[in-house]
């Protein structure tokens, strides 16, 4: 095995086809800038950013739906802090609650139980988003529910599968040479899960962790991959993630939730991408079929086009002039897994 430096001198001595990898979660974006390993790459390796933000997919009416249920007389929303500034089509929760909304922040889906029982006569929406990294929390979440007779929460779910999103990306844009693999959902989904990707649509992933190390050593080994025309999905993170994945936390999930289409933010309806509670388990949903089609964003933000990789941050006419951190006209600049606002923090 390759060395560090041997993998650092091999990736900046690169002088073949050009080839584009992407890094599918925003962790890894945040890392990659962290690191400095731009700088360490052959011209001819280009890195982009995918749709592994979850905050960044989630659709603009999702937000209303959210804010419309924090304003009604007896209900209150809970979120996690990052969700509270994206922009919807009439505005965000956190003007939602400027307006007299109860929106609460919870640290922890697992929060609301302690709220639920001391206000029992109080509804309780939680926005329940995020990939396989936090679905697990969910479904435990509908454990206690259940196991404590609490009938006065809801989930409000805008959950989704990243796998039916990385096909996507391959039949609408073959460009992409390779995958740097989420390390956090394949912590539950297992690096098994790739393969039929890899084996589809000719591609290689590689898994990996968010360190300086770890990400270098995907990206040789994406580049191996390529030169040597393999499509394999390699575990490099085996200390977090194993073959098969997290059994458990996969049971939990198919005990509550099942696969269906889903709309995406910026890139419309993906074929079951999405996870909605079984119909056995509809009395605990607020709603979720009435977040509809996905509509333009507003002030011509291509969020949709940044989390595919089809232009970077830069290329946006909004980066850095109308839309920045204190003012956001989209979700890629709000979270802190966003492409815009990593790239507005490290180059700004």
């Amino acid at each position: 095995m390759k060395s560090i430096e041997q993998c650092i001198q091999t990736i900046k001595a690169y002088s073949g086809p050009s080839i584009r990898l992407m890094e599918v979660c925003g962790t890894h974006t945040h890392s990659i800038f962290e690191h400095g390993i731009h700088d360490l790459l052959s011209p001819q390796i280009s890195l982009i950013s995918g749709p592994g933000c979850p905050v960044c997919v989630t659709p603009a009416n999702y937000i209303d739906r959210a804010a419309e249920m924090a304003l009604r007389e007896g209900w209150t929303l809970c979120t996690f802090g990052d969700m509270m500034r994206v922009p919807g089509e009439q505005g965000s929760l956190l003007e939602a609650k400027a307006r007299g909304g109860d929106v609460r922040i919870q640290y922890s889906p697992m929060d609301v139980l302690g709220w639920a029982e001391a206000e029992p006569n109080r509804t309780f929406v939680i926005a329940a988003v995020g990939f396989e990294t936090t679905l697990p929390v969910y479904a435990l979440l509908m454990e206690h529910l259940l196991d404590h007779g609490l009938k006065n929460v809801r989930l409000l779910t805008s959950l989704k599968a990243i796998l039916p999103a990385l096909h996507w990306i391959c039949e609408s844009d073959p460009a992409i040479d390779g995958f740097l693999g989420p390390g956090h959902v394949s912590a539950i989904l297992g690096s098994a899960a790739y393969e039929p990707l890899c084996k589809k649509h000719h591609i290689p992933l590689a898994v990996a962790g968010f360190s300086f190390e770890q990400i270098v050593l995907a990206i040789h080994d994406l580049l191996m991959q390529v030169q040597a025309d393999t499509c394999e999905a390699h575990n490099l993170y085996t200390n977090v993630i194993s073959q098969e994945g997290n059994l458990r936390a996969l049971q939990l999930v198919d005990k509550y939730f099942v696969h269906q289409t889903s709309n995406w933010r910026g890139l419309g309806e993906i074929e079951a991408s999405g996870y909605v509670l079984k119909p056995e388990f509809e009395c605990f949903d607020a709603g979720s079929q009435f977040v509809v089609n996905e509509t333009p964003e507003r002030n011509g933000c291509l969020c949709g086009q940044v989390i595919i990789g089809r232009i970077s941050p830069a290329d946006c006419p909004n980066f850095g002039t109308i839309c920045t951190p204190a003012s956001p006209q989209g979700p890629c600049m709000v979270s802190m897994e966003g492409t815009c606002g990593i790239w507005y923090a490290n180059q700004a």
